[in-house]
């Protein structure tokens, strides 16, 4: 056996692997869904643009802001691995009611409960992440675990893809099979994950008092600035989806835009969070930034499926480059027995963001049209270029 495997098995411990193909499942199950969903709403249902804007930034928000509560409540009891599996529990569990759905009120709800399962998973993942991997590979373990997620978020939407030619653009049977991969997600985190016991002892009883938030430092917030104002640049994926509808794409063929965005994140995802662990992390988000103004730029201006794909390819860079990042920078700012609480301040203000960036997204589209929408995105990203220029990180 070669020195560099053994490396990998030392540096990467198993369960980081196995978190890995949880998400892959799961997001496999969620993407099959959400891939379709905003052509299911307009199409089949009949909402509006601007609708599937509100709904994308509640669900979307729903998920980010439940992390918090989760993230304490794994901090206050010293366990992450059976919040993450009530989380996972649920998104599988919500699948069918897409597949049954004859309004749009059963989807908001599904939606719904599929964001609150997945914020209740969320933190407590990354926090377990974060106790099973050693310090100086977390970039690398956030990464590959980011990379795994995202081979699932290709799988997703090309399986939906083959599906709907097959069955004749039949959106609830395509439906009815994402159930199986988010079942077996929930039976693989229960089986083959291990929670390691706890390393810091004195760990506070009230993660939210004054005292337990007080260790939670000027750094720590920093990261969660940086995080919020990124997702504001970044509003929700299903306008790539409405994108592609809008330049003619067959609805057969759309959920191969996130496929395409998903491989190129999956691709990149990995070798960037390895960079991290030995390079500025101020550089590789203002690369990340750069390459999402010029995503924007390549949307608002597409007038074929060529010129979508290079912009949807620029955009999973982007993804790339700062998610797994983003994550591993709160594991290093924030006390092991705060890991929890700090996941879900971060996501809280994500989520917040998140909300009014698709709120805004879909106002502008409605109001001034597609290629305006993405205009804005690539302004509200040089806006946070030109502060992350102006306020250095420190690394």
């Amino acid at each position: 056996m070669s020195q560099s495997t053994n490396s990998i098995r030392i540096h990467l411990p198993v369960g980081v692997w196995v978190l890995g193909f949880v998400s892959l499942l799961m997001d496999i199950s969620s993407e099959m869904v959400h891939s379709l969903l905003p052509m299911f709403l307009v199409g089949t249902l009949g909402v509006s643009v601007l609708t599937v804007g509100i709904i994308e930034g509640i669900a979307e928000a729903t998920a980010l802001i439940s992390k918090v509560f989760s993230g304490v409540l794994s901090d206050y009891l010293g366990r992450r691995k059976g919040l993450a599996v009530l989380g996972y529990t649920m998104g599988a569990l919500t699948k069918p009611v897409f597949a049954m759905a004859s309004g749009v009120g059963a989807v908001v709800a599904a939606r719904f409960i599929d964001r609150v399962g997945k914020g209740i998973r969320g933190a407590p993942r990354d926090a377990l992440l974060a106790d099973i991997v050693p310090e100086g590979v977390r970039g690398a373990a956030f990464g590959l675990r980011q990379s795994l997620d995202t081979v699932g978020a290709f799988i997703g939407p090309l399986l939906a893809t083959l599906l709907m030619l097959v069955w004749a653009n039949n959106f609830r049977a395509v439906f009815w099979v994402a159930v199986v991969p988010g079942l077996l997600a929930v039976a693989l985190l229960v089986v083959g994950v291990h929670e390691p016991s706890r390393t810091v002892k004195a760990r506070p009883t009230r993660p939210i008092s004054r005292q337990a938030l007080s260790r939670l430092g000027s750094d720590y917030w920093h990261v969660v600035a940086i995080g919020a104002a990124f997702t504001l640049a970044r509003f929700s994926e299903a306008f790539l989806v409405l994108r592609a509808q809008q330049l003619g794409v067959s609805p057969s063929w759309v959920p191969l835009v996130m496929a395409a965005m998903s491989v190129v994140y999956a691709a990149t995802a990995y070798p960037f969070g390895k960079l991290s662990d030995t390079m500025g992390h101020g550089k590789l988000l203002v690369l990340g930034l750069l390459v999402l103004v010029s995503s924007d730029l390549v949307l608002a201006s597409a007038r074929d499926w060529r010129m979508l794909l290079v912009g949807v390819g620029l955009w999973g860079v982007h993804m790339g480059l700062t998610q797994g990042l983003l994550a591993a920078m709160v594991a290093d700012t924030a006390p092991g027995d705060l890991r929890g609480t700090a996941y879900g301040f971060f996501n809280l203000l994500s989520g917040v963001a998140m909300l009014a960036a698709s709120v805004i997204a879909g106002l502008l589209w409605v109001s001034l049209g597609p290629a305006f929408t993405f205009y804005a995105g690539a302004g509200f990203a040089a806006l946070t270029l030109l502060a992350m220029v102006r306020l250095p990180l420190r690394r």
